[in-house]
This record gives C-alpha cells, structure tokens and sequence, in this order.
C-alpha cells in the first residue's frame, strides 16, 4: 500500500468519527465548541502518533500473552504526558477537556490501530498511520464543534458570526448526537454520489 494511501485513509474512507464510529465518547463529550474538538483531536493524534511509533519497534519484544495489556500500558504513558503537559502549559484546555484527557487510554481508535496495523508494519507506516488517523480525527471533532458552535452559540472559534440566541439544544449533549448524525448522513449522501 503506498504512504499516501496510508496517509489519507483516515481522513475519509476510514475516518474513526463519521465511518468507524470509534471514540465516540470524546467526540460527544468534548465538541461543544471547534476550540475544545481541535483540542482534543491534537492530543488524541500525539498519543495515536507515539504509540504507533513505540509498538512498531519493540513489537517483536512483546509475547502474544501480554500484547493488549502492554499497548495500554504505552498508550497510557502518553497519555500521561499529554495530561500533565497540557496542565502546565494550557490549563484553560485542561480545565475544559479534563475528564475526556484520561479517557484517551480506553480510545478504540488507538487500541485498534496499534494491534491492528502498528503491530504489524515497519516503523515508517505506522507513523504515516498514526499522523492520518490521527488528523482525521480531529479535523472530525472540529468539524463536528465547529457546527455545534455555530448552532448553539453563534460563533466559530470564539469568534461572533450572527448576534441573537443560538439553538441550546446544540450546546447540550443531544446537539452533539444530533449534529453527528446529520454530519454522517451528510458525508454518505456526498460518497453515494461519487
């Protein structure tokens, strides 16, 4: 398969929010505003870059008893790095994002491509992997918070696009549900047509 393959199938064909349908939690729970979706779609595409890179390399090293428990343990670091760098240096993001940080540990998307592709390609692959996946997910969060901004508060990006009150739905947790489920039928109208 050649890189640029590699690279842009996170991007459309296998994009974890509007395909898979991976990580959804943080996607629901963090996409009030496109600040807050970019936020977490970064940290979430370290960790994924990282720990692709990690598990390509000592992959050979890891008995097949314990793969699974030791990709946790690699993604969970990293994990931990973001945390703690993220409070030091950005803790509005920190205080915003808080609880959803953790919970990158448990991400399907990352699990998923370090035993299903990192685990089974050269160190160069799994990065291009990791940096795709990675970038499609969070240009999906961003799509998906900057929609519910809009909707919710009239606003992209903290900036003001209309004055007035925006629909409170979308900026509690059934917008994001609702703005996901029109964003998907949006996206698979756009690939039948093609």
């Amino acid at each position: 398969m050649s890189k640029l393959k590699i690279f842009t199938r996170g991007f459309f064909k296998e994009n974890a929010v509007f395909v898979l349908l991976l990580g959804l939690c943080p996607t629901l729970g963090t996409t009030t505003t496109a600040f807050n979706g970019l936020g977490m779609g970064l940290a979430t595409t370290f960790v994924l870059v990282m720990s692709n890179i990690v598990v390509s390399l000592i992959k050979s090293f890891i008995p097949d008893k314990v793969r699974i428990p030791a990709f946790i343990v690699i993604i969970a670091s990293f994990v931990t790095i973001v945390e703690l760098t993220m409070q030091a240096y950005l803790p509005d993001m920190f205080d915003t994002l808080g609880l959803f940080i953790p919970l990158i540990v448990v991400n399907c998307l990352i699990l998923g491509r370090a035993e299903a592709f990192a685990s089974k390609n050269s160190f160069i692959d799994s990065t291009i992997d990791g940096f795709g996946m990675g970038i499609g997910f969070a240009m999906a969060l961003t799509i998906l918070g900057a929609v519910r901004e809009v909707l919710g508060s009239g606003s992209i990006f903290d900036i003001s696009i209309y004055n007035g009150d925006g629909m409170l739905v979308f900026v509690l947790a059934p917008g994001a549900f609702i703005a996901l489920g029109y964003l998907i039928a949006i996206l698979n109208k756009l690939n039948k047509s093609k």
